[in-house]
């Protein structure tokens, strides 16, 4: 069997702020429901019990895993549930002492059946249990494991979000770099191109087009709330929204009523080297500041490096292409995800296993890859991009202040569009045949990089800056 994953796999719509740690544990007390469903357990129990383990223990709650949990049970969905019913229901729960099983039947629960575990299971850094009860007795017990950018699996399962197809019925098996390259020579195709066809495999013409323009109005709409919302951050770090000011101060009093002739006011000013900075840096920083606000945003590919992808594609917009519409805008979030995919088939997107080189440093390369097409690159030309991208960020920890995506978290993501254009510049003037690191190599090196890294730098707040700065410091 030949297996894809797709690129609404790679780009999902879901809540903040991790995808590993909020938009995982969400889905999996989705799936869990829908395994009682299935039989009569689910109108037997009348007590539940959550164990958090690993990464998920160490920086839950911080990372809003618990509160996750409670929406995922309530039957809520991360990709539509308006902003503001998630804290009106979690009040609910704690006062009220009941849950909303699925929105369907009311149990007893208390918070304090949450446990956090700091114990690691031995197949993946992120495990939870879900047990269910009938007068004390368990009826039903199922673990998870939540692997990054929202994927969820249990230990015999292959990724829940693969789609499994045959050869026979898809145009193209890819799960190097090496193949896709390979493809698009044969095929004369461009990145976006291989993956389009492959695509149209699952879904039509429309619907491919209907959902990626989803995708991108939502990224769109997080840099717009970002870049409209002063004030602070929650999680008790009092970090200072900055994407505001800098917007502020770049906008130069433009009048404007909505995203869109957002776009338009943006290329109306002008622009030099030093704002082109600025710009980026704020779009990223706008996302993952909503992000870490609990706010909607589209992994890309995990919450933690979502900044990264919509600050760069903006950049073509704004700057480099003001003529630019829906086409390139398909182009390069079909081209990012195929990227995506490669690094998370040969190696891992969740920084509880690969620590932040897996998340910023495979969002940055998803992106400059993306760039590099609609700057007129050659496939080869985008690999190396990606390449480049990867390679200066590899052995970068994950250590996440106070368990919160936000220090270094958000700063991390204006760094890594940064990187990812000047990757795509790079790449352009470089000819592949002359490139001594082809991109699988940079792969298979980040994932034998992550096995040796040390647990403590892998999403535990138990090393680097995590450490070192104590939360009174801030």
């Amino acid at each position: 069997m030949s297996q894809f994953i797709s690129v609404f796999d790679m780009l999902k719509i879901g809540v903040g702020p991790s995808s590993s740690h909020t938009l995982g544990p969400w889905k999996a007390a989705q799936q869990w429901i829908s395994k009682l469903k299935k039989t009569a357990v689910f109108l037997k129990a009348d007590a539940i019990q959550i164990d958090l383990y690993g990464s998920l223990s160490l920086t839950g709650k911080g990372h809003a895993t618990d509160i996750a949990v409670l929406m995922g049970l309530s039957g809520a969905d991360p990709e539509y549930i308006p902003i503001a019913e998630i804290d009106e229901t979690i009040q609910s729960i704690k006062e009220s002492g009941l849950l909303y099983l699925n929105n369907e039947r009311m149990i007893s629960f208390s918070l304090e059946s949450i446990h956090f575990q700091k114990a690691f299971l031995p197949f993946h850094s992120n495990g939870m249990t879900f047990t269910a009860y009938h007068q004390s007795k368990v009826i039903s017990q199922e673990t998870y494991y939540s692997i990054g950018g929202g994927f969820v699996i249990q230990d015999d399962d292959i990724l829940v979000d693969k789609v499994e197809l045959t050869k026979q019925n898809f145009p193209f098996s890819i799960n190097r770099a090496i193949q896709l390259e390979a493809y698009c020579k044969k095929q004369n195709l461009s990145i976006s191109e291989i993956v389009f066809e492959n695509e149209l495999i699952l879904r039509s013409k429309d619907t491919i087009d209907k959902e990626l323009q989803r995708i991108w109005d939502t990224m769109l709409e997080c840099m717009y709330i970002g870049c409209h919302t002063k004030g602070f951050l929650p999680g008790g770090l009092q970090v200072k929204r900055r994407a505001f000011d800098t917007h502020s101060k770049l906008i130069k009093g433009t009048r404007y009523s909505n995203p869109k002739e957002w776009i338009t006011a943006i290329r109306s000013t002008e622009v030099k080297f030093r704002e082109i900075l600025k710009w980026v840096s704020c779009f990223a920083l706008s996302v993952n500041e909503v992000n870490a606000s609990l706010g909607r945003v589209v992994t890309a590919p995990t919450n933690g490096s979502a900044g990264v992808i919509p600050a760069v594609l903006m950049y073509y917009l704004v700057i480099e292409n003001h003529k630019a519409n829906f086409e390139q805008i398909q182009k390069f979030l079909l081209t990012a995800s195929k990227i995506g995919s490669i690094f998370k088939e040969n190696a891992t997107i969740s920084a509880a296993m690969g620590g932040c080189q897996a998340e910023i440093g495979v969002s940055s390369a998803m992106a400059a890859a993306a760039l590099t097409e609609l700057l007129g690159g050659t496939p080869s030309q985008c690999l190396v991009a990606a390449e480049i991208a990867m390679e200066h960020h590899l052995g970068l920890t994950c250590d996440p202040i106070a368990g919160l995506v936000q220090i270094p978290c958000i700063e991390r993501n204006a760094m890594g569009a940064i990187k990812a254009i000047n990757a795509a510049e790079m790449a352009l003037e470089t000819n592949p045949n002359e490139v001594k690191v082809p991109l699988d190599t940079v792969i298979d090196t980040m994932w034998k990089t992550a096995k040796d890294m040390n647990k403590k730098y892998k999403e535990t707040s138990e090393g680097g800056l995590a450490v070192t700065v104590r939360m009174v410091d801030c």
